[in-house]
């Protein structure tokens, strides 16, 4: 299905809903942007977003999505969540060089059971018209007969055109295995859409620029049997103004769920974003208004810090409520202003053996978070970059020992932890 490059370039939008989703950049790709806003303005519209059960928490990469189906609830339309409960037992080969690992079923409930979390947090549900509600696609994908599968979707589907996807031909020009479970993604995904189309009248299906070829497939396979007009979209996959992709640092995954990641660790990953990146972010990340998002961004030097702990306290808060913003905010003016391990910080408890024999600084980085490897550790000591109590350690070999009170363990000026 062709698209342009720019699907929104050139376009008065009817409804304020998809003036909102573009002018904050929600919109990368979009089917047919005249029509799904015709259908935006005409009543409320059942819009669903899938999410694999692949880990226990979200990071903040899938934000997007459910940020724009928190711009449409608002709105009065209503956001459908759909949990892979079926499709993670496959896995999702686009853009990705290998097969994710298989999970058992017991991984699997764990994980559906721990993301659920950020989207009570971000959305409202309940049973109201434009009330969010939850669906896992176990339950009808594991009950799916494979030769009805085959017969009644399986043949609206060329192999020609998948192949054609950049997902598939990026991993066949590499010459990377496609296993045939995983070119089987694509079609369960498909199914979903049918689904939910039949159970709610979805007629929209969001998700991250590399859905793009898995949600068209969605969109012909409902125009084929059941002849309805269905619309697809696709919020950028975001990078940061560097080029790094969203929802990575060195020490790992920017994680939502606190028992993952601490508020104050996920509130230092905003307030160290880079200047570039500032508007964008108030505007896909916060409640903020744009009129005053664009005079936050006219901001320099010195005034650039407090905007960016704006962002930090903004976006925070909506994942982690407004009392631990200001938590990781006291936090962080704590142990930055005044060089002390403040209460809040992250913390590495070591054992009393631990406490007298030492512990290598290298292993205390990486259990801090601050480094993924001990060789990452190293060479962040090798480049005078960690700090033990303000004051910079130059041997990757140095041992922690704990005499009396905890100390305070840096990384660059904006990463600390306590050690104690």
């Amino acid at each position: 299905m062709p698209h342009p490059d720019n699907p929104t370039d050139a376009f008065e939008p009817r409804s304020a809903i998809t003036r909102t989703l573009v002018e904050r950049g929600y919109v990368n790709q979009v089917t047919d942007v005249a029509g799904i806003d015709s259908v935006f303005a005409a009543g409320v519209v059942p819009v669903y977003a899938g999410f694999d059960a692949t880990a226990d928490s979200l990071h903040v990469g899938h934000l997007m999505p459910i940020m724009a189906l928190r711009r449409l609830q608002q709105a009065g339309h209503k956001p459908i969540v759909l949990i892979g409960g079926g499709t993670t037992r496959i896995g999702d080969p686009s853009f990705r060089s290998a097969a994710r690992p298989m999970l058992s079923e017991d991984e699997i409930a764990t994980n559906v059971a721990g993301i659920r979390k950020v989207f009570e947090r971000l959305l409202t549900f309940g049973d109201g018209p434009s009330d969010a509600v939850m669906v896992n696609n176990a339950d009808w994908l594991d009950r799916m007969a494979w030769i009805d599968m085959l017969r009644d979707v399986g043949k609206h589907f060329s192999v020609n055109r998948m192949l054609s996807f950049d997902s598939v031909k990026t991993r066949l020009e590499h010459q990377e295995n496609l296993s045939f479970l995983e070119f089987n993604y694509m079609i369960l995904q498909a199914v979903d859409f049918l689904e939910l189309f039949r159970r709610t009248g979805c007629r929209l299906q969001l998700g991250g620029g590399d859905q793009w070829g898995n949600i068209v497939g969605g969109v012909d396979l409902l125009r084929r049997i059941e002849g309805a007009e269905v619309f697809g979209m696709t919020t950028p996959l975001l990078t940061t103004a560097s080029g790094v992709k969203m929802g990575k640092t060195a020490a790992g995954a920017v994680w939502v769920n606190e028992d993952r990641l601490s508020p104050y660790d996920y509130w230092q990953f905003w307030r160290n974003a880079e200047d570039a990146d500032v508007v964008r972010f108030l505007k896909l990340f916060t409640e903020l208004p744009i009129d005053e998002i664009e005079r936050l961004g006219r901001a320099e030097g010195a005034e650039l810090n407090a905007v960016k702990e704006r962002l930090a306290n903004e976006a925070t808060a909506l994942v982690h409520g407004a009392d631990a913003a200001r938590q990781a905010q006291e936090t962080a003016r704590q142990a930055f202003g005044q060089g002390q391990a403040a209460e809040g910080l992250p913390a590495v408890a070591l054992s009393e053996e631990e406490r007298g024999d030492g512990v290598a600084l290298t292993d205390l980085l990486v259990r801090a978070g601050m480094a993924s490897s001990k060789s990452e550790a190293r060479r962040a000591i090798a480049g005078r970059g960690v700090r033990i109590d303000g004051e910079v350690v130059e041997d990757a070999e140095t041992m922690v020992t704990i005499v009396s009170g905890p100390i305070r363990l840096s990384l660059g000026r904006k990463r600390h932890a306590v050690v104690k």
